[in-house]
């Protein structure tokens, strides 16, 4: 799977939470980034897993502006899929490219073409979001 890594604001942070597994302890702290798509602010909800990983984000607050990798996985558990966008890394947005990598220019994250199943029904007259 490709790297994929976007740029955006820190709207919101989760409370941390913790348990025990039969691999032993965890933690794990999800987060809202609001990121820029088109004319239109996005939102997407991603999840820090393990101390390092929430270590690391907590060097972040609410407005921050940061890049997060992420790599998205579904499971699927009693007959529903579930989505897991789960952060590998976290940097302060803008920061230059790593030395081992040739520079390259910065694009912004590319949204896939609309089709038809997004567009709402004729009938439907409600604009609002909800």
């Amino acid at each position: 799977m490709a790297a994929l890594e976007i740029e955006g604001r820190i709207a919101q942070k989760f409370a941390k939470q913790s348990g025990q597994s039969a691999r032993g302890p965890w933690m794990k702290q999800d987060f809202i980034l609001e990121f820029q798509d088109g004319s239109f602010t996005s939102e997407v909800c991603f999840t820090s897993f393990g101390n390092d990983k929430v270590a690391e984000l907590d060097k972040y607050g609410v407005g921050d502006e940061v890049k997060v990798s992420f790599n998205i996985r579904a499971r699927e558990f009693n007959g529903r899929w579930y989505n897991d966008v789960r952060v590998w890394r976290i940097s302060p947005a803008g920061q230059a490219a790593q030395a081992s990598q040739p520079a390259q220019p910065a694009q912004a994250p590319q949204a896939p073409a609309p089709s038809i199943e997004d567009m709402p029904a004729e009938e439907d007259f409600n604009d609002l979001p909800f």
